[in-house]
């Protein structure tokens, strides 16, 4: 799974990026963006053709769902069955989207009861880019007509370079998928699923953090800083 992410990148660079048209949000860098919490996504409209760069909320609430707690039910999405469930498969055929990423964390078991965070990003240096969906959720506990806008990270097998940390990861999509993931072109369904992936082993680096960034109360550049982790 992916439960927590960095996304550092200053909103300028986001739109150059992924070549997004609208006014910017107002992004700040975030070293621990968490569920529940708002986080940039990159999305197409459908009418336009236009990608537009905006701030939706972590953990996905499909149109008939009744109660916002379910998001934290739907942080993430399997590759293997994003098609054909019913919470994601709408999302899949109609609201794909990109989740741009500095890093990702994620626990190492080291002992009965502990745990060494992680760090996972890009050997390159660059970006990530996690295959996401989104969905527009009319809250009915609301008064007047109250949309949220809500987004999920889909996940895959974990690349052999970080199986050992945890068994799954997020997709990540290299630029030349980014246009297809999107429904820009022509993709067959069995195409577009077919990009969801692990990361050759060789495209990651990871390094061990403090363990404050198991806190979602934590955030600052130092949280991605690697450590040495204690002696087993």
């Amino acid at each position: 799974m992916c439960g927590r992410y960095s996304v550092t990148l200053p909103p300028e660079a986001m739109r150059g990026l992924f070549r997004t048209t609208n006014p910017l949000p107002n992004i700040q860098p975030r070293w621990n963006l968490a569920p529940t919490q708002q986080g940039p996504v990159v999305r197409r409209n459908a009418e336009t053709g236009e990608r537009s760069l905006d701030l939706l909320r972590w953990g996905l609430l499909p149109s008939w769902c009744k109660d916002a707690r379910d998001a934290y039910k739907m942080i993430n999405a399997k590759a293997e069955t994003v098609r054909d469930k019913p919470s994601f498969r709408q999302a899949f055929a109609k609201r794909r989207c990109l989740v741009p990423a500095t890093a990702y964390y994620e626990w190492m078991a080291t002992g009965p009861k502990d745990k060494q965070p992680y760090a996972i990003g890009l050997a390159s240096g660059e970006p990530m880019v996690f295959a996401g969906l989104w969905e527009n959720w009319r809250d009915p506990a609301a008064e007047g007509d109250v949309w949220i806008r809500t987004y999920t990270i889909i996940t895959t097998d974990a690349a052999a370079s970080v199986a050992h940390i945890h068994n799954r990861m997020p997709a990540v999509l290299p630029p030349e998928a980014w246009a297809t993931w999107l429904g820009e072109d022509d993709a067959t369904t069995d195409a577009v699923h077919a990009l969801l992936q692990p990361s050759p082993p060789d495209a990651l680096t990871f390094w061990p953090v403090a363990k404050a960034v198991g806190n979602v109360r934590n955030e600052g550049a130092e949280l991605l800083h690697p450590i040495t982790p204690p002696a087993a």
